[in-house]
């Protein structure tokens, strides 16, 4: 199969596999040893099948021919004849379909055809091509296919828009086992083998897959804070052994959140040759009516009814983009795409989302195909809050339009520093186009808020510094009088921590407040907010809500603010000559900074390329006592490298290392 030719042709060097790994619309090169050197009368073709009924009319038998006599749709040449041995070089189509082939060779004789018998070491696997112009995956700039076909780690990007995270995520897309677990969730899907040169219905089909719901996928969602039936989310360091797990049992991994099913249905994406990369939208609505309306709801006292309060606000979400042509849609919707495989709402019938085109959604043509309202919703909602009278009437008493989808941020290419992209999802906030693009959503069924609310006199926001976990949180709260007259605001603050998704996990605390703002002119005030506070109702979230609300005669305030507890990191630090095949050290550490002893710690570790998941577990790590971990490694793949650590226990979640490296190719002897 001229595999040490072929590989580095098609960029496929990396796969851990024994097979041919190809991509279609680029000619490879086999080399078949006939018994005898062919004269001009002899005719042969090779047979390339796929599926377990193959058949020519629906692509899944292929016959390719060198000679004049017509073969399938596949153009085959011969490149060099030298005695028994032809070199024969074949073309698949750039609309092939994509998966795993069993290769023939046939001789055409008077006794009609003799074919080779079945060898697995022939057996070819055929990718999507981003490298090739006329396949629907195509990606021009060469910088941009390296980094989202070819990059094998990646940053996935948490926390809120004012204070934004990052966690590490090994994609391993060619690590051993990986592809043939992708074709598996193919396989398992049971979607027609036909279907599978079709990247728009594959990535659609992918999305429903990566989730457990309703057609049995890779990943179980879990949002409570008991996982002790699976692995908690925070713990993974990425998708191999999810992938691995999942293909060896056929068994729901558990547990998945957003960054999880997005940061492994980028590895089935890449791995396939889909240009793919994972998007983080901060501040993202979620609303279960499917209109441009996020409503808060409160009570008469103007404490948060939780009760009523049907819509959620998530800190961020994590989803996915594919760049694909759109021949289904009207020119200039092709391009990036939104896929999301976090089971939300169903479409058409199952629960997958996408592909959607970031064009359209941007320019409101919310009317195409597929789930274009519902992403368009989830960075476009406005904000309202409302009262709630004794009644259960509602009245809104303030409208925020620049909350929702306050940044949407991906990795930059070749940097792991965020890329804001924003401005590829909307216009900007109050723009005649923004205005424009809502008026279009509008007009497609999107409803959206029209409350009409005098200009408040007053107003109130809360800041507050970043802070580590077991500091106390100190609150200033602003209140801001822009009316002729002093106005006195009875005032409540609200803490609770929350899940990333804004539900809350546990109220800690209720403060009233009384504040007097001269006209004209902002009253300062500071609360502060212990760690004894919040400490006991953490459970495994890092994440404090805090709102402010105040009545002040007639008028109604609110203010809301989000704040991530920063936790310490894990220290890594590699030694030993940086070359494929021969043998490294990594070194992890951890010293205890709190008061308090961390429980059942599991630390992992793994690197694509260099290392495979291996995983410690420490019984405790008592206050101020440190941990150091050794490990040898021997690098598979040469080039820009990363190891990659987590540490996850009872009562300390999210704490990461990373090293990078480069590693050089083999020595030559």
């Amino acid at each position: 199969m001229c595999q040490p030719i072929n590989k580095p042709d098609h960029r496929t060097t990396f796969y851990d596999i024994q097979n041919l790994v190809v991509r279609r619309g680029q000619e490879f090169v086999i080399r078949i040893s006939f018994s005898r050197p062919l004269t001009q009368g002899d005719d042969f073709q090779i047979e390339f099948l796929i599926g377990s009924n193959p058949s020519p009319s629906k692509g899944t038998l292929v016959v390719v021919t060198c000679t004049s006599r017509r073969g399938g749709p596949w153009s085959g040449r011969i490149l060099e004849m030298q005695a028994e041995s032809v070199v024969v070089g074949i073309t698949p189509t750039a609309d092939a379909i994509v998966g795993k082939f069993r290769t023939y060779v046939a001789v055409v004789t008077g006794n009609g055809l003799q074919r080779t018998k079945r060898d697995t070491m022939t057996d070819m696997y055929l990718l999507f091509n981003a490298w090739c112009p006329e396949d629907i995956v195509f990606l021009p700039d060469e910088q941009e296919r390296r980094e989202y076909v070819l990059n094998d780690c990646g940053v996935i990007y948490q926390g809120s828009a004012g204070a934004v995270t990052h966690r590490n995520w090994v994609y391993g897309q060619f690590e051993r086992g990986i592809l043939d677990a992708c074709i598996y969730i193919l396989d398992a899907s049971r979607m027609p083998i036909y279907n599978r040169g079709n990247a728009i219905k594959l990535v659609r089909k992918g999305s429903a897959m990566l989730n457990s719901q309703d057609d049995n996928g890779v990943l179980v969602g879990n949002w409570s804070d008991d996982y002790s039936m699976g692995t908690a989310p925070t713990s993974w360091t990425g998708s191999i052994k999810i992938l691995l797990q999942y293909a060896n049992t056929g068994i729901p991994v558990c547990f998945a959140q957003c960054w999880v099913f997005a940061g492994v249905f980028n590895t089935f994406l890449r791995c396939l040759g889909i240009p793919a990369r994972v998007i983080t939208n901060f501040s993202s609505a979620h609303d279960n009516t499917g209109n441009l309306k996020t409503d808060l709801i409160f009570k008469a006292d103007g404490t948060p009814d939780r009760r009523h309060t049907r819509d959620s606000i998530w800190n961020y979400h994590c989803w996915n983009e594919v760049c694909l042509m759109r021949p289904d849609l009207p020119p200039g919707l092709g391009g990036w795409q939104v896929v999301d495989a976090t089971p939300q709402e169903t479409s058409d019938g199952h629960f997958r989302c996408g592909p959607s085109s970031v064009a359209a959604i941007k320019e409101g043509l919310i009317c195409h195909p597929f789930d274009c309202g519902f992403i368009f919703a989830e960075v476009n909602s406005d904000v309202v809050f409302h009262k709630r009278d004794r009644y259960g009437t509602l009245s809104p008493f303030r409208v925020d339009k620049t909350h929702v989808g306050q940044a949407i941020c991906t990795k930059a290419v070749g940097s792991n520093a965020p890329s804001d992209i924003t401005n590829t999802y909307k216009f900007h906030e109050g723009s005649s186009e923004d205005e424009r693009t809502m008026a279009r959503a509008e007009e497609y069924g999107c409803e959206r808020d029209h409350s009409e609310l005098s200009e408040p006199q007053m107003a109130v926001t809360i800041t507050a510094a970043q802070v580590q976990l077991s500091q106390d949180v100190n609150l200033v709260v602003d209140f801001q009088n822009q009316g002729e007259l002093p106005r006195t605001v009875q005032a409540h603050l609200a803490g609770s921590v929350i899940f990333y998704t804004g539900v809350t996990s546990n109220h800690f605390k209720d403060q009233d407040f009384t504040v007097t703002v001269p006209p004209q002119q902002t009253e300062r005030v500071m609360l502060k907010v212990t760690a004894q506070e919040y400490l006991p109702h953490l459970g495994s979230q890092l994440c404090l809500h805090f709102v402010v609300t105040g009545q002040a005669d007639d008028q109604s305030l609110t203010a809301i603010k989000v704040l991530y507890l920063q936790t310490p990191g894990l220290t890594m630090t590699v030694s030993g000559p940086p070359h494929v095949q021969r043998e490294m050290f990594v070194n992890v550490s951890f010293t205890n900074p709190f008061n308090f002893p961390l429980q059942n710690v599991n630390l992992c570790m793994e690197g694509p390329g260099l290392m495979s998941f291996k995983t410690r577990f420490y019984s405790v790590i008592n206050p101020q006592a440190s941990i150091s971990w050794n490990e040898s490694f021997i690098p598979r793949l040469d080039g820009q490298r990363r190891l990659v650590a987590v540490m996850d226990c009872t009562n300390l979640h999210q704490v990461f290392g990373e090293v990078d490296l480069v590693i050089q190719p083999i020595a030559a002897a």
